[in-house]
């Protein structure tokens, strides 16, 4: 495993003990990191807390990125208890069941706006409150999904968005690479979560998946977080702007 000893990291996105980012928390912690969190409101955050908790989390900190001031008051917190940062994990994304569920065509501006703001932008905001933190240069992290590049049935408007998240990778890389800032996204399979659970018909989505997998296996969060944590590590300090795929070969058939 990759070592990320001293190496202290923000995970955004736990939503409970079977999310990517709880996957990708253990294996930080594994990797010998020093850990915050965030949760998104006070419903939520005991199921974070069942994550973190185990984990020995420094911080476990509010963030709704819909709320002004929130991913600010995070990042401070961050300033005043570590004065620096090693990587971010961003695993947030979200869109209107409304206009999740319905054609790409049809849906609302405000449900765009909304997806786009959260799923996307959302990155964008905390590379620029990272920088200054990672002072040594760092690894920013987030997670995209092959709909981005074809169509998947009944991912609908996440497609557009995750495609915008993935650009956003490369010209954070490019913009941030003289400071040591490395930005990549991870490209899992379909993995049964809660946010997938919000995809219409999602069940059919992992049945196919592990139907056309070259391995005839879909992967889980311990894949993501061996990968996340490779690429938050020294070992990883030449790869950046790059959409990762881990999920056993299935973009190849996709």
């Amino acid at each position: 495993m990759s070592s990320l000893s001293g190496k202290r990291g923000l995970i955004v996105g736990i939503a409970n003990e079977h999310s990517i980012a709880a996957g990708c928390a253990r294996a930080f912690a594994a990797a010998g990191a020093s850990l915050a969190a965030t949760f998104l409101n006070e419903k939520a955050r005991p199921y974070v807390s069942a994550v973190t908790d185990p984990l020995g989390c420094a911080l476990l900190l509010p963030c709704d990125v819909r709320v002004a001031g929130e991913m600010e008051a995070v990042f401070e917190r961050i300033t005043a208890e570590w004065g620096r940062l090693d990587f971010l994990l961003h695993a947030i994304a979200y869109a209107p069941a409304d206009d999740l569920h319905g054609r790409v065509v049809d849906c609302s501006a405000a449900g765009f706006a909304m997806a786009m703001d959260v799923s996307c932008h959302s990155f964008l905001h905390m590379a620029r409150l990272a920088e200054p933190l990672m002072v040594d240069g760092g690894s920013l992290l987030t997670v995209t999904f092959y709909g981005s590049e074809r169509v998947v049935a009944h991912y609908n408007l996440m497609g557009p968005v995750k495609a915008a998240l993935e650009s956003t990778i490369r010209y954070t890389a490019a913009e941030l690479g003289a400071k040591g800032i490395r930005a990549n996204a991870i490209s899992p399979g379909p993995i049964r979560t809660r946010a997938a659970s919000g995809i219409d018909r999602f069940d059919e989505l992992l049945e196919a998946a592990a139907a056309r997998t070259p391995e005839r296996n879909l992967v889980d969060i311990e894949d993501v977080g061996a990968l996340a944590a490779f690429l938050a590590s020294d070992a990883a300090m030449r790869i950046t702007g790059t959409v990762i795929p881990v999920d056993g070969g299935l973009h190849l058939l996709a």
